[in-house]
């Protein structure tokens, strides 16, 4: 086994290999980037060296000082985690001239699959592929005419990509050009390889993965499948092991076809062949990932196994643990990626800091597997993925139970996150009765991204007596502070002439104005709410805590207090209220709706108008790269373009005005 690893990536990922390393005795070297100077995988590892700015191109995905860096710590071995320089087999190939071993498959292995061109044709060999395009011919002209003969609806895909970057559904010709484009400047962004694929939009498919396992000594096992079917833009959501409704005669064939794939190109190390499973139970070979999966904690959950330590063993010449045989299925595991991210607004990614951070209490049936501290900021810099809230039990039922509990005590304010969201896609009928499949959240996205109904009457008592308490508190600081500690104007209590004593709240609630009144009497507070009044106790416990007693009924409750905003957390959930601050709004502009202004901080990577052109609504106007994902910024209505204020290349902050825009008449 390793004396010491580098680990060349960060983030979760990074946290992840360091626990198993740190448990196996292993020394640990990190890298960063000056975004990740302070990073928690920093402060975990026991070494850490710099490798360059924040940008990855120059840093993450950048062999050179990652090799260096490894070779200076005297480093036998470099893990590279997902993504990066995960799938490079030009770095797997440095990295073993440079006397390193390389924590992952060889680089013969990376390459066969690194092009999904390449994967396919030597797939056909031994299981079924979509029908499509994997021609080498690159030319626009070309790839519209095999679109043609495919047949629309068409998906457009990344030759060397994966993540649902570089990737675009096409409905209709008239769509190709532009959705082409779109997904080739993704993909040379993300992988610098724009090469394309095509392949037969299948209706409402599973996306069906098997892990699997080889070691240098002609030993390959799978262990078992997931099922990654509920997806946003491509990007995985929800994933779960075993697939629900699988056929154990298809779970066998399946995974026989997965370990063929694994030997017919002489892997070795953790690996994933990904399927697409029709209503017909027919299957069709997607891609081979050559690395560990984001996902790969529920097989952990229901095999009892470290992947992780998989890998290091395997890389360390040893046999693979365990034989087919041996492996077994135990109860049902669930994973939810907790993104920063408005589900609202097209799944736009959230940038902002963590000013408040309380994950649920993990246990042998919760797991959370995270990058982030309380405090850390969610940049622009890198995938917005702040953590991911992993639940076991013995069947599925149970696995939801867990889930769903998990996700309401999850505690995050201070940025927008997409845990609304999931409670509500945990409880959607068709993903409760296990009728998954890769169109689910598009087609009930209106549904499951409706606005928050409105603040109930417990909420606004809670975040107003929370309100109440924090000003007395603070109220009490400065009178001790202060030369004249009795005088009247320290108080905070409401006290009126010739009335009784009562702080009025006012909070703002889709563009309407809540009044709620709190009056403290002899044996606590009554609060006036907009259709009842509650009469109750408060009191603030020393770590934070709100304990109140409304009606008779207990509540605790956390509440986290920003500027104007107020995030009030329950059992049942959050709750973001908004305080009416007039002068906290002063200046601000509507920005047209916000469509022509940056919705988050990024760079122009095409800007497809000129000054002086007429569009119609809808029509393209630039196109925003930020978190590794191109955001299209559209005329919010017929007129002209008045002017264009950036360039291509330019960095633009959020909310940015991008366009002067003249609307027609």
């Amino acid at each position: 086994m390793f004396d010491k690893i580098l680990i060349a990536n960060r983030g979760e990922i990074a946290c992840r290999v360091l626990r198993t390393a740190r448990r196996l005795g292993i020394g640990t070297v990190a890298v960063y980037s000056d975004a990740d100077a302070c990073a928690l995988h920093v402060t975990m590892a026991d070494e850490a060296r710099r490798i360059g700015p924040a940008e990855a191109l120059a840093s993450y995905l950048c062999p050179e000082p990652i090799i260096a860096a490894a070779l200076a710590a005297g480093c036998q071995a470099i893990h590279p985690g997902y993504g990066f320089l995960a799938e490079n087999a030009d770095f797997a190939e440095a990295c073993t001239a440079a006397g390193l071993v390389f924590i992952g498959p060889p680089a013969a292995a990376i390459r066969a699959m690194g092009s999904k061109i390449a994967a396919k044709r030597l797939m056909e060999k031994v299981a079924p592929v979509i029908p499509g395009y994997h021609g080498e011919s690159q030319e626009s002209a070309t790839l519209k005419k095999e679109a043609r003969q495919i047949g629309y609806p068409v998906l457009i895909k990344a030759s060397a990509g994966g993540g649902g970057k570089g990737m675009r559904v096409v409905q209709e010709e008239a769509s190709f050009a532009q959705a082409l484009a779109g997904a080739r400047r993704e993909a040379m962004a993300a992988f610098g390889d724009d090469r394309m694929l095509l392949e037969k939009y299948l209706d409402r498919p599973r996306h069906v993965e098997i892990q699997v396992f080889a070691d240098s000594h002609g030993n390959a096992v799978h262990l078992f499948e997931r099922d990654c079917s509920i997806q946003r833009r491509h990007q995985k959501v929800l994933e779960e092991a075993p697939a629900p409704g699988l056929k154990e005669w298809l779970r066998e064939l399946m995974g026989g076809t997965a370990v063929a794939a694994a030997k017919a190109i002489g892997y070795v190390g953790a690996g994933t062949v990904e399927f697409l499973l029709d209503k017909d139970e027919s299957y069709y070979f997607m891609e081979m990932n050559t690395r560990l999966q984001v996902e790969h904690p529920v097989t952990e959950l229901i095999t009892g196994l470290d992947l992780v330590e998989w890998q290091l063993r395997v890389a360390a010449g040893e046999p693979l643990p365990k034989t087919q045989e041996e492996l077994a299925i135990r109860g049902h595991a669930i994973e939810a990626r907790i993104y920063a991210e408005d589900p609202a607004r097209d799944f736009l990614p959230a940038t902002g800091t963590l000013l408040h951070l309380r994950p649920p209490q993990e246990s042998a049936q919760v797991r959370v597997d995270t990058g982030v501290r309380q405090g850390d900021a969610i940049t622009v810099h890198y995938d917005p993925l702040i953590a991911k809230l992993v639940v076991w039990d013995e069947d599925r039922d149970g696995a939801l139970r867990q889930l769903r509990k998990a996700l309401a005590a999850y505690q995050i304010a201070g940025l927008t996150t997409n845990i609304p969201f999931l409670i509500g896609l945990v409880r959607h009928p068709a993903y409760l009765a296990g009728d998954l499949d890769t169109g689910l959240i598009e087609r009930d996205q209106d549904l499951l991204c409706q606005a928050a109904p409105p603040a109930s009457d417990q909420v606004l008592a809670l975040g107003s007596l929370y309100l109440v308490l924090q000003r007395s508190v603070e109220s009490a600081a400065a009178a001790l502070a202060s030369a004249d500690p009795w005088s009247p104007w320290q108080s905070v209590t409401g006290w009126r002439l010739n009335a009784e004593p009562c702080q009025v709240l006012r909070f703002l609630e889709n563009e309407e104005v809540i009044e709620v009144g709190v009056r403290l009497s002899p044996d606590g507070y009554t609060v006036n709410l907009p259709a009842s009044m509650v009469h109750g106790r408060a009191r603030l416990k020393e770590d934070g805590t709100l304990a109140a007693e409304l009606d008779g009924a207990r509540v605790t409750a956390t509440v986290v207090h920003s500027g104007s905003r107020l995030t009030v957390f329950t059992v049942q959930g959050s709750r973001r209220l908004t305080l009416e601050e007039p002068l906290a709004h002063q200046g601000e502009q509507d920005g047209e709706g916000g469509r022509l202004t940056a919705p988050m901080p990024g760079k122009i990577v095409a800007v497809l108008v000129e000054p002086g052109d007429r569009v119609e609504r809808g029509t393209p106007l630039l196109i925003l790269e930020a978190m590794k994902m191109e955001h299209t910024i559209a005329a919010p209505h017929a007129g002209m373009v008045a002017e264009v204020r950036y360039g291509v290349g330019e960095l633009v902050s959020e909310g940015a005005v991008l366009l002067a825009f003249v609307e027609e008449g």
